[in-house]
């Protein structure tokens, strides 16, 4: 099977010629496998596909075509209705997101405690720094003003986990710029219940450009290092 080992970029699947040589050709969105409801996903055209295969075999479709560009996935889900994110709670949210990715960190660094695997050991000599520190506000649903102040306070404990992130998401090249598509599952997860993340991470991007580079989302987060 001349396909087996023949790598295609999403939305396209293998194919062998007459001659048995691999081309990739599009996904035929109808073929895709049937999905739960839980696995339907909202495209930037607000309509709702059964899964990503089904919305990237569509954009390859569209390749080519003003509406093929535009299509990406945005978020995991059925389309709903997104509230638009006010000047205000645009402000409000690096405080909130700040504080989720330093709590995503301790929960990765007490799972590694028991049976190691999530965070490499540079990882977790960081982030063990912040989970020992006993001024470290635990989790829970805190005012803003709290998460400002412990910001202010406690600035130290912010600078890895934002750092760690962008790290994360800086995969496809790894160039220290991330672009939509490395933006997407971070994005993707988080616009159901945090609606203003595709508007922060357009604003982040100062030089419009269409890529995030290390110091636009550093900038953005507050961190000055």
């Amino acid at each position: 099977d001349t396909c087996r080992n023949f790598h295609c970029k999403r939305g396209k699947v293998c194919h062998a010629d007459q001659q048995g040589k691999p081309h990739c050709i599009c996904q035929d969105p109808a073929a895709c496998p049937p999905t739960k409801d839980y696995e339907h996903v909202c495209g930037t055209d607000n309509k709702t596909y059964d899964g990503t295969c089904q919305l990237f075999g569509t954009k390859c479709q569209l390749e080519g075509t003003k509406m093929g560009r535009q299509l990406h996935l945005d978020y995991m889900g059925s389309c709903k209705y997104i509230p638009p994110c006010t000047d205000y709670e645009v402000d409000q949210f690096p405080l909130r997101m700040r504080d989720w990715l330093k709590n995503i960190l301790i929960q990765y660094y007490e799972r590694d405690l028991n049976t190691s695997g999530i965070l490499t050991e540079k990882q977790r000599n960081k982030v063990k720094k912040i989970y020992q520190n006993d001024k470290r506000l635990v989790a829970g649903d805190h005012p803003v003003e709290l998460l400002l102040h412990d910001f202010e306070k406690n600035y130290h404990m912010y600078v890895y986990p934002v750092h760690w992130q962008f790290h994360q998401l800086d995969q496809h090249p790894v160039d220290r710029l991330l672009t939509h598509s490395e933006l997407a599952p971070l994005r993707a997860s988080l616009v159901p219940m945090e609606h203003c993340i595709t508007r922060f991470f357009q604003e982040c991007d100062g030089d419009r450009d269409k890529l995030i580079a290390l110091k636009e989302w550093c900038h953005c987060f507050g961190i000055k290092e």
